[in-house]
């Protein structure tokens, strides 16, 4: 079942493994706003931040992991294109843009969580997001509301401290795996969201859906 879903199973320091599903992300925010600069703004994250949160959110979506938004020359035009190909309110702003993009993640978070408990058997009661994601609150929130779970976000720069604790383990400086997570917990505080609003969620989650299976 894991194959049918696309999991692997990823070895890790200490001889761990870890259950994994790469999906598509905030690389959709980053290419619309490539093309809307190059086109002659110069908008930054916060301005993007601010265009997403004035627009309504659970009006359209995409299909975050269709071909479509694997190498698209114009981010921005392809998410309108999908939403008018699958009969959806086609975004008429950069919010608009921005907000379907976030909304669509925040679902695929959703349905690969579906997919992962499956798999173990088992619910999964938080959700926690590291790496630069961990910067954009409104993506944060939203996977807190999509998922129905609450979401602890940081640290940001996981990837270089996962690094510094194989390093300190080698050294000697900590002892086990267990003691460096403990190490990191301490010395990073996270954010917390808790779900909100989870039934207009879960009803815009089943749209979600039927967008997808008409990519």
């Amino acid at each position: 079942k894991a194959l049918e879903l696309n999991f692997t199973n990823e070895g890790g320091v200490g001889n761990t493994i870890r259950l994994l599903k790469n999906i598509t992300g905030l690389w959709l925010v980053q290419e619309c706003r490539r093309v809307w600069n190059e086109a002659g703004n110069d908008w930054d994250w916060e301005d993007l931040n601010r265009m997403t949160a004035s627009a309504p959110s659970l009006v359209s979506f995409i299909n975050p992991d269709a071909r479509d938004f694997l190498t698209p020359s114009n981010m921005p035009e392809t998410i309108r294109e999908f939403t008018k190909r699958t009969g959806q309110q086609v975004p008429d702003s950069e919010g608009a843009v921005l907000r379907c993009a976030l909304d669509s993640i925040a679902f695929r978070f959703r349905e690969v969580l579906e997919m992962c408990e499956s798999l173990i058997g088992k619910r999964i009661e938080r959700i926690h997001i590291v790496g630069g994601g961990t910067k954009n609150k409104l993506l944060c929130q939203a996977a807190a509301d999509a998922c129905g779970r609450p979401v602890a976000a940081g640290p940001v720069e996981a990837t270089a401290i996962g690094n510094l604790m194989v390093q300190a383990l080698a050294a000697g400086e900590v002892s086990s795996i267990a003691e460096a997570r403990q190490v990191v917990r301490e010395s990073f505080p996270l954010d917390e969201y808790e779900p909100q609003n989870t039934a207009a969620w879960d009803d815009a989650y089943e749209r979600y859906l039927t967008v997808c299976r008409q990519s």
